[in-house]
């Protein structure tokens, strides 16, 4: 099938790698599917920097699915690697899990109360939830279940006999700094991820203390077959028998094995990484920023995949996701948002639409806080100019890619109304759903909700970040009584605002007439018309529509902000509007 050319003027950065996977998969196996990849690692809660893993990918296979092409999206768990510490953050467990350290992550019990089997099946299910959420079309692989099962046999047995080769390419990276020198080394190192964490303690420590092609670097690690952990060292390998002899330095235990009919064991990461771009034929496959450094893992892939017969995938480094007010995610930290938490709080197509937007090369940060309102109006507004046809061509791109998959579009809510008034709704009535759908149906009256449904799930996700993101002294409580004292103390000015507003609020009863009024009676009692635009008064209106404002709040809800008062004063109702105010 011939490539889609893509014009220049209208392609996106999704869209362009498209163009290159495509025509490298025709170089590579003509005629078969265009193989994407992903990895992730359920050692603890798979957060939002690693949703990028999969979305860069995702991404470019569904563009390649619209343009008619197979395509499959592997996502290779890394179930088997070792456990490395107990996570921080993670409810259900306490320092008794450090037992379970040096096991491959199936073989660690999961947190207390789970559902799940064992500790990367739990993890895993969170982030399975999310991406169908997401849309996310993809091919599962355990590497517990392709190790165990042997499916890796003859790689194991091939990087065994070609481990001098794979040694001499280790070799060019491995450095012995001064002892003195080491921990000021050590500072000055980038982070790295799990996986560079695994390739530290698997295929280096053995190897430094050989440095040598010699015969005594393996890159394959047994797990123990009495504590099932992995603090275990090679001791001796036959070529031709496949005779292997480990020992255990946490138990002491050790045997001969033969490597043809053992199971119990892994590749180290930086030999098991290229293996399987051979095994799978992977064309496709970004990887994090930490992997771009000298002797990281995918450098090194690179060079150690021709030995698997083999080639490199091509691929973006992908930059760091941030939360508003938090620095770079580690899920070495705990705490740290998952997708699952992200798509309480927003619809899946604003968390796609984040990670279309930006080249993978581009940081960007997702919204927990207030932020979370401005990005919904911009949201909406790219919306608007999609379907009025006045949107950029990358813009249409990216929100065509977040509203749906080549299989479809995504659920969506039948009204979008305006997220920061639905946070503010749910804010006012506290979870009664019958004073929520009666200030949402007040909106327009020209077109009055008749069901919450309408607004779902727009309005549940709003209503779950009040619940849990806005702080409990920033939360709305509209006052039971009149702030009687504050009322007599009004001057004549206040007084008359006061007054001006309840002569029109039967007459401007909806979100856009209350709009038009509060913002319209400073104008009026300047001596201008409650039409009239910016170009057209003085700054001292807007200096007189904040202490308007202010004063509303503290007759309202005792406090000098809260939310939108067009949005408040419907939410609090004519009556109760009137009685506040001291009519």
């Amino acid at each position: 099938m011939p490539i889609v050319a893509q014009s220049t003027e209208t392609t996106d950065w999704v869209s362009r790698f498209a163009d290159e996977v495509i025509e490298e998969s025709e170089r590579r196996a003509p005629g078969k599917p265009v193989v994407v990849a992903s990895g992730l690692s359920p050692s603890g809660p798979i957060h939002l920097g690693n949703l990028r893993e999969v979305m860069t990918p995702h991404l470019v296979a569904d563009e390649i699915r619209r343009r008619g092409y197979a395509v499959r999206h592997l996502i290779s768990w890394d179930d088997y690697d070792r456990y490395r510490k107990v996570p921080a953050g993670v409810s259900g467990i306490d320092e008794s899990w450090a037992e379970h350290i040096g096991k491959p992550l199936t073989s660690v019990p999961a947190p207390r109360g789970s559902a799940y089997p064992n500790w990367a099946e739990h993890f895993k299910a969170a982030m399975i939830a999310s991406l169908a959420e997401l849309g996310v079309e993809f091919d599962g692989i355990s590497q517990t279940q392709q190790y165990t099962s042997g499916a890796y046999r003859e790689q194991i047995l091939h990087a065994m006999k070609h481990r001098a080769e794979i040694d001499a390419i280790l070799a060019q990276y491995r450095t012995k700094p001064k002892p003195a020198d080491q921990k000021k080394q050590q500072a000055k190192q980038k982070p790295v991820d799990e996986a560079e964490l695994e390739a530290a303690e698997g295929s280096g420590a053995a190897a430094e203390d050989d440095g040598s092609g010699s015969g005594g670097y393996f890159p394959y690690k047994p797990y123990c077959g009495n504590c099932e952990k992995d603090f275990t060292t090679v001791t001796a390998y036959d070529d031709d028998s496949t005779e292997m002899t480990y020992a255990c330095t946490a138990c002491g235990f050790s045997e001969t094995v033969r490597l043809n009919e053992f199971n119990r064991g892994k590749l180290v990461w930086k030999v098991d990484w290229p293996m399987r771009w051979a095994y799978e034929g992977v064309v496709f496959e970004p990887s994090g920023v930490d992997h771009s450094s000298p002797g990281s893992s995918y450098q090194v892939g690179g060079q150690i995949v021709p030995i698997f017969g083999g080639k490199q995938p091509i691929g973006p480094m992908y930059a760091f996701v941030g939360i508003s007010g938090m620095a770079k995610m580690s899920s070495s930290r705990g705490g740290v948002p998952t997708p699952a938490d992200a798509l309480k709080i927003m619809e899946p197509q604003i968390l796609r639409w984040l990670y279309a937007r930006r080249k993978p090369n581009q940081s960007f940060k997702i919204a927990f806080d207030q932020e979370i309102q401005r990005l919904y109006d911009e949201w909406d507004k790219l919306a608007a100019k999609v379907a009025d046809g006045s949107a950029l061509p990358g813009d249409v791109a990216a929100y065509t890619r977040a509203v749906g998959t080549a299989a479809g579009e995504l659920p969506k809510t039948p009204r979008p109304l305006p997220y920061r008034t639905l946070a503010s709704v749910a804010d006012i009535t506290a979870g009664h759903e019958d004073q929520a759908l009666r200030i949402l149906s007040e909106l327009d009256p020209s077109r009055p909700l008749t069901s919450l449904d309408e607004a779902r799930p727009r309005y549940d996700k709003a209503e779950a970040w009040i619940n849990t993101h806005v702080p409990a002294d920033q939360r709305t409580i509209v006052r039971d009584e009149p702030d009687t004292d504050l009322l007599k103390s009004l001057d004549e000015p206040s007084q008359q605002s006061v007054r001006l507003l309840l002569d029109g609020l039967a007459e401007h009863w909806s979100l856009d007439g209350l709009t038009h009024l509060v913002y319209g009676v400073p104008k009026v009692q300047a001596g201008f018309s409650a039409d009239a635009g910016p170009k057209e008064l003085p700054p001292e209106i807007k200096t007189a529509q904040r202490s308007f404002f202010a004063l509303l709040y503290h007759l309202l809800v005792g406090r000098d902000t809260g939310p939108r008062l067009p949005t408040l004063l419907l939410a609090v109702g004519q009556e109760r509007v009137r009685k506040l105010l001291g009519e």
